[in-house]
């Protein structure tokens, strides 16, 4: 019996046989070695794990939804780089998050340099009511965030988890988290997220 492309065409469990392995071998080949490239595995220099508020931030991000609207991934074109002012993205800066935020719609403006663009009052007008600060923006208002606090969120657990999947939390970095919250609400936590997206890297590419 000779495997000729009549024969194989003929015999359908066959044909799905062989294109699992085809797939199941080219999809190792591609992504096995990722996981042993260094700028794949390694931070970027000056990449840090997110301070406590910030981490509450990006859990208030994710729980919103704003990665249906917003990407965190620059792309590596030069109209990209322009209009977003820094370097395209690279695996290296997202190491610390889980999950990672890329996104693939742009309903809204990428937010993966958005840090130190606009003031924290800015966003604070934006949250509120975005058309007080974009008149054309289509974008929901988040007047909540202001009234709610984020002292009873337990960060801590939350750093542990990511301690084990090896984001470098030192034990005195989860003890004093608590503390970090005071006061706080999820309008500060989510503007401080967005504040330090894009900032070490910028800083990192440009010398700063």
């Amino acid at each position: 019996m000779k495997l000729t492309h009549d024969f194989i065409e003929r015999n359908s469990w066959l044909m799905i046989i062989l294109i699992v392995l085809v797939v199941a071998v080219g999809g190792l080949v591609e992504i096995v070695p990722l996981y042993f490239q260094r700028q794949t595995t390694q931070p970027v220099a000056g990449i840090k794990p997110y301070e406590p508020l910030r981490l509450v931030g990006r859990d208030i991000y994710i729980r919103e939804g704003c990665y249906n609207c917003h990407s965190q991934m620059v792309r590596p074109f030069r109209a990209e780089t322009l209009r977003y002012q820094g370097h395209y993205s690279v695996a290296g800066e997202f190491v610390y998050d889980h999950p990672f935020q890329w996104g693939s719609k742009r309903t809204g403006p990428d937010l993966a340099r958005v840090g130190g663009r606009y003031s924290d009052e800015w966003h604070r007008v934006h949250f509120n009511n975005p058309r007080d600060v974009v008149p054309e923006s289509n974008m929901p208002a988040y007047p909540w965030l202001a009234a709610s606090g984020v002292e009873g969120v337990d960060v801590q657990a939350r750093m542990r988890a990511l301690g084990k999947l090896g984001v470098p939390y030192t034990a005195e970095q989860i003890a004093k988290a608590p503390e970090e919250l005071k006061g706080r609400t999820e309008l500060d936590a989510l503007i401080a997220y967005l504040q330090g997206l894009g900032v070490e890297m910028r800083s990192v590419r440009t010398g700063g």
